[in-house]
């Protein structure tokens, strides 16, 4: 089955460019487009799109607004944040809204597909300028104490990080030298503790609290 992708974006040469880069790839299916806000959030609800790639800035409504009205209407959509910026507050405006990647358009090529694959399996996705806007906003809240140590343990602090930095189970239990079928306790426990049931709204838990040293 193709994944289903909306586009969004107010620049019709550059929506042109991300629906012919899209439709190269067999898995994938541009199932509509548009560059006003009020009108993405009404083509998610009738279409259901698996993908919105969402601009931030767009008349209408802006893309962290629309972002948070589709998350929470049809929280199957995934939603990749577009942006000419990088800034730290724009990435983290986005993944506060729910969306589940963010790529800057300089880099919309292979890092947008790079974000599609990622999404579609649930996971996270940062395009390494906005990986590094997210490292400088964290490190200035490194400070141990902070961290949700009074909901989890050493330990699943540990899996929380590399859950959001994107890790399989099997490459963190490779890296902290534990077995699969722990790892899969730790994130059963985590999401219980947490009451949070899903790779992005990990992410943007570790975001809050500090967790994320790497995309």
């Amino acid at each position: 089955m193709k994944l289903r992708v909306l586009l969004a974006d107010d620049h019709q040469m550059f929506r042109e460019a991300m629906r012919i880069l899209l439709e190269r790839e067999s898995q994938l299916e541009v199932v509509a487009e548009t560059g006003d806000g009020l009108e993405v959030v009404r083509l998610a609800c009738e279409i259901s799109p698996h993908i919105v790639c969402m601009d931030i800035e767009m008349p209408g409504m802006n893309g962290i607004e629309t972002t948070r009205r589709i998350t929470a209407a049809c929280p199957l959509v995934k939603v990749i944040g577009l942006s000419t910026f990088s800034d730290q507050q724009y990435v983290l405006d986005m993944m506060n809204a729910g969306a589940s990647a963010y790529v800057t358009k300089a880099a919309a090529g292979v890092e947008l597909l790079r974000a599609i694959d990622a999404v579609s399996r649930n996971r996270a996705y940062f395009c390494p300028d906005a990986a590094d806007a997210i490292r400088g906003v964290l490190s200035k809240h490194g400070d141990q104490e902070k961290l949700p140590g009074a909901k989890l343990g050493a330990r699943e602090c540990q899996v929380l990080q590399l859950v959001a930095e994107g890790y399989t189970s099997a490459r963190i239990g490779d890296q902290l030298g534990i077995v699969l079928s722990t790892v899969e306790v730790h994130r059963r426990n985590i999401k219980r503790k947490l009451d949070i049931h899903s790779v992005a709204e990990l992410t943007r838990y570790a975001i809050r609290n500090g967790l994320i040293t790497s995309p």
